[in-house]
């Protein structure tokens, strides 16, 4: 299933995009996609005959905006040089073990809002990546089974990132990655069967129509149940997290000076195979 919500920010409602690509309000038959609904098999066992019993009503998506794809997101873990291509563009040699930091959930916003770059920003990067969103509670998982038995789906992550505040202004990286609008999120959450392997997605990013990114998460450095794993290991897994398991070479930063950092009136477009399209245009904050 392909699962999002749609409306004013704030306001949205849940929605399906069906086998032939027309949006259908689930309204009447959840309340709202978050942890409490992925974490429910029979809530989404409803929603699964709802849409194969072909009766819910079509949404005109002309002018409906589309919000993130998950409500009442706990936290959002990210890994940092998860990819063999960008840790090399980046002049780091390969972790031993994932690096990760954290997001705050008040950092998302949908696929297709505006990102603003902050206030005295000179640097802002851009990130396409493979966002992983967990349904079960997870501690201490011993197997990829136990892993992907915890995924609820996967969605698409712009990890924007504002690098002098990240690098250049002392202490960890959370300055630069917590600026306000910087996780645009959606445009939807892909149930996992849909998605037979997630090592083999394409991700492309574009930037005022040039292509940038261009890569695959077969050249992940930790795949996907591996970091699963990793995490829940350091903390709890909760229906409704995050993960956001890197970006692949072709950041901003990895350039040759001068180097192409995102400025207000650019456009950023990215994609992943089978998990949709997001499209930012960015405005000085």
């Amino acid at each position: 299933m392909k699962l999002l919500r749609v409306g004013p920010a704030g306001a949205e409602r849940p929605a399906l995009l069906d086998a032939a690509g027309v949006l259908r309000d689930l309204s009447a038959v959840v309340p709202d996609i978050d942890g409490a609904l992925l974490a429910d098999d029979d809530a989404l066992e409803r929603v699964r005959q709802a849409a194969e019993a072909g009766g819910l009503p079509a949404l005109d998506p002309a002018g409906l905006r589309t919000g993130p794809p998950v409500a009442r997101i706990g936290k959002i873990v990210c890994v940092g040089l998860n990819y063999h291509d960008h840790a090399v563009e980046a002049g780091a040699a390969i972790p031993e073990e994932p690096i990760l930091f954290l997001k705050a959930p008040d950092t998302v916003v949908g696929p297709d809002d505006t990102v603003l770059v902050p206030r005295g920003g000179e640097k802002t990067d851009w990130e396409v990546e493979l966002a992983v969103v967990i349904g079960r509670t997870a501690r201490h998982l011993e197997s990829d089974e136990a892993a992907l038995a915890s995924v609820a789906g996967y969605t698409i992550a712009h990890d924007v990132s504002e690098r002098a505040f990240q690098l250049e202004r002392g202490g960890q990286w959370d300055k630069g990655k917590n600026c306000e609008t910087f996780n645009p999120l959606g445009p939807w959450l892909v149930t996992p069967d849909e998605v037979p392997d997630p090592q083999e997605l394409r991700l492309r990013l574009w930037v005022n129509g040039r292509l940038r990114q261009d890569g695959s998460t077969a050249d992940q450095i930790f795949p996907v149940t591996e970091v699963v794993r990793y995490v829940s290991r350091f903390m709890t897994l909760h229906p409704g997290d995050v993960i956001n398991t890197g970006t692949p070479a072709g950041v901003a930063m990895g350039h040759p000076d001068p180097k192409p950092y995102l400025r207000a009136g650019d456009v950023v477009e990215l994609e992943i195979t089978g998990l949709g399209r997001q499209r930012q245009q960015l405005k000085d904050a």
